[in-house]
């Protein structure tokens, strides 16, 4: 077999890490240009549900408010840690010579992995405050944590 059919191999995975790295960096920059437009839409969304999933309990839609925009800057290191993490586990699979097979499976699960669970805290972060609390966006979104963490 050949290095480059190994390299081959790998590029899916590769490019899903790429785009975990440039998803994170992407978040960062609308993050910090967009951080008030952000909260605003996080509290409308809670405002909607402030009666029946609080029962009007201010103080903790406030909690859950700033859990969820915690959450939602997780989103952005988890991109580029478990982004590079990835990509540089996926080029050591390259460099050790492991068949072309397994390093497509495991490059690609290595990728999609890394993409997922950043998504994950994003998307948690923005359901949270119209499901009444983090652990109830945690576990709504159980489907796409799991396996991609």
């Amino acid at each position: 077999m050949r290095d480059s059919d190994v390299l081959r191999a790998a590029l899916p995975g590769l490019l899903f890490a790429l785009v975990t790295l440039l998803f994170g960096y992407a978040m960062g920059v609308v993050f910090g240009l967009n951080e008030d437009l952000i909260k605003s839409r996080l509290a409308d969304s809670a405002d909607a549900v402030s009666a029946t999933v609080c029962h009007g309990d201010a103080a903790a839609m406030k909690a859950v408010l700033g859990k969820s925009w915690t959450y939602m800057q997780s989103a952005h290191p988890h991109a580029g840690g478990v982004g590079s993490a990835a990509m540089g586990v996926i080029l050591l699979i390259v460099m050790r010579g492991v068949s072309a097979m397994w390093t497509r499976l495991i490059s690609l699960s290595l990728g999609a992995g890394a993409f997922g669970y950043s998504l994950f805290w994003l998307w948690a972060g923005f359901r949270a405050p119209a499901l009444g609390g983090t652990d109830a966006a945690k576990e709504s979104l159980v489907w796409l944590a799991i396996p991609s963490s």
